[in-house]
């Protein structure tokens, strides 16, 4: 059974684009540039913006970041936004969600020019992705696809299980798989019979926030798992989608939580930032 070290592996793919970055600065080079907003005062939110800071800024990478209140008007958000679309130092946008209720997340997300969209949730970058043809995609899966790419886990006919159908995660993944020439199935609150459909998986990407709700009932000997969940149990410890105890040696290959899937999302966050900024300057084409 192989732990995969999801930290490990996102630390050097931070150090890979901290040298193409440090690179361009060393020709006096404008460095890729994101900007952050964030609404609100949401503590998880503040917490998962600052960590993407600090990483965007730990790579050399060029951010700046508005913080508006939770009082802030849509109309107020979408100004910012075309603000930073229009603003050439910047290549990535990115809106920390959820939004207030007052603020209609579609038409933010559809506000953020296509070409800056480092988060993958534009109608025209998922369209992209479904076409097999993608730009930018979701981050988290996209880390999940450079975690089995790491591992040197080759895809083509395999039997793959996302469980989770959020346009965030469960559906950017399973067309991913798809794309990778896997023969995938979407589970989600209203399948019948989870672990007949689990149970057929080569590989399995959990992302549903229900904590420990895969046991070793629900999947197959030599099975490689991902976990996407990240819940926190009453005691403060955090735990995934999957019973690690439970499942770890009856599997190929598993993601921990904290430390798996994780690290990967912020690694390819920067990832998708880099590639906006080769995009805006024209060395790869759209």
């Amino acid at each position: 059974m192989q732990i995969i070290d999801g930290k490990k592996i996102a630390q050097q793919e931070r150090e890979s684009l901290q040298k193409k970055v440090a690179a361009l600065s060393s020709q006096k080079k404008r460095v890729p540039g994101l900007c952050t907003i964030l609404v609100g005062d949401d503590a998880a939110s503040q917490v998962y913006i600052r960590n993407k800071q600090k990483a965007v800024e730990s790579c050399g990478m060029y951010n700046v970041h508005y913080q508006l209140s939770h009082t802030c008007s849509e109309e107020e958000l979408l100004e910012l936004i075309e603000k930073a679309n229009q603003d050439q130092a910047i290549d990535g946008i990115l809106v920390q969600l959820p939004l207030p209720k007052h603020i209609n997340e579609k038409k933010v997300i559809y506000a953020i020019d296509p070409l800056k969209d480092v988060d993958g949730f534009h109608p025209e970058n998922v369209g992209l992705l479904s076409i097999g043809t993608p730009r930018f995609v979701a981050c988290t899966p996209k880390g999940v696809l450079r975690l089995l790419e790491n591992i040197n886990y080759d895809l083509t006919g395999k039997n793959a299980v996302v469980v989770g159908r959020s346009n965030i995660v469960g559906k950017p993944m399973a067309q991913l798989l798809l794309n990778k020439n896997a023969t995938v199935t979407i589970c989600h609150k209203d399948t019948q019979d989870l672990a007949f459909h689990t149970k057929q998986a080569d590989v399995l990407v959990t992302a549903v926030g229900k904590p420990n709700l895969i046991t070793k009932q629900h999947v197959k000997r030599e099975a490689v798992i991902l976990d996407v969940g990240i819940n926190k149990l009453p005691n403060g410890k955090l735990t995934g989608d999957i019973d690690f105890d439970d499942v770890k040696n009856h599997v190929q290959a598993i993601t921990p939580v904290p430390g798996g899937v994780g690290p990967m999302t912020i690694a390819m966050l920067l990832d998708n930032t880099f590639l906006a900024y080769q995009i805006h300057e024209g060395i790869l084409s759209t």
